[in-house]
């Protein structure tokens, strides 16, 4: 893993999300039962990765948005203990569910509280979380959705507060993959849904700053992991 870097130029304009939020909903219900034979075994080590940088500790209280079928759920709860708290928001019903049985067959939902609704919404506090982790999920967002998404993560982080994140990345250049991928994402949305953005580019945009970056591949697409915080406006 190497350093981020930055993009320019056309290579680096980041594609439109043209799949609406009623049809990801369904997506992601209808693949639920299916979703870890389809992407863990891609995303896992760049999530292990994100969690260890963001590194929850004992008492703390976490978010994570889009946590799929739970596994980062789970890692997180063994992190924080007993006396800590987390707090997982998805879009899908059926991932609720299906992270619900990952969980209660660990004997870890007594510490977790899970909720379906909207990233750009969120039905929190301001400040209640020490941390907060998106896993491949800030770039399912369209580009006009993604600094309110930001936005409102860091209005539920407490001062200082950390956010974990994992995602496909321009911030790595161009490369024969990446604009196969593209091709893919702009033909058929619905199942090419992630496509890579500027993930430390829209952090810092959006007042937080960078604690580590690193870079990485999957499949061989750019993936950036960042760990940043909440730093004060103005």
């Amino acid at each position: 893993m190497g350093r981020l870097g930055p993009g320019s130029g056309k290579e680096s304009a980041v594609l439109p999300v043209t799949r609406s939020k009623s049809e990801a909903r369904r997506f992601y219900d209808g693949i639920s039962q299916i979703y870890d034979l389809l992407s863990r075994a891609f995303e896992r080590r760049h999530v292990e990765r994100a969690l260890e940088l963001l590194s929850p500790e004992e008492g703390e209280s976490v978010l994570e948005v889009g946590f799929g079928t739970g596994h980062g759920l789970k890692d997180m709860a063994e992190r924080v203990g007993i006396a800590g708290g987390i707090v997982g928001l998805d879009i899908s019903s059926g991932m609720v569910r299906a992270a619900t049985r990952r969980l209660e067959a660990v004997d870890l939902m007594d510490r977790i509280s899970l909720c379906c609704g909207d990233a750009g919404v969120l039905p929190f506090r301001d400040g209640v979380f020490d941390a907060a982790f998106m896993g491949f999920t800030l770039e399912l967002f369209d580009n006009p959705e993604i600094p309110l998404v930001l936005d409102e993560i860091r209005r539920v982080l407490s001062p200082g507060g950390r956010f974990g994140i994992v995602g496909l990345s321009k911030e790595t250049g161009p490369s024969r993959v990446l604009r196969i991928y593209e091709w893919a994402h702009e033909r058929w949305p619905v199942f090419f849904d992630c496509r890579p953005i500027h993930v430390e580019e829209s952090l810092r945009s959006a007042g937080y700053g960078t604690i580590a970056a690193e870079r990485s591949r999957m499949a061989g697409l750019p993936v950036g992991i960042i760990v940043a915080e909440k730093i004060p406006l103005g």
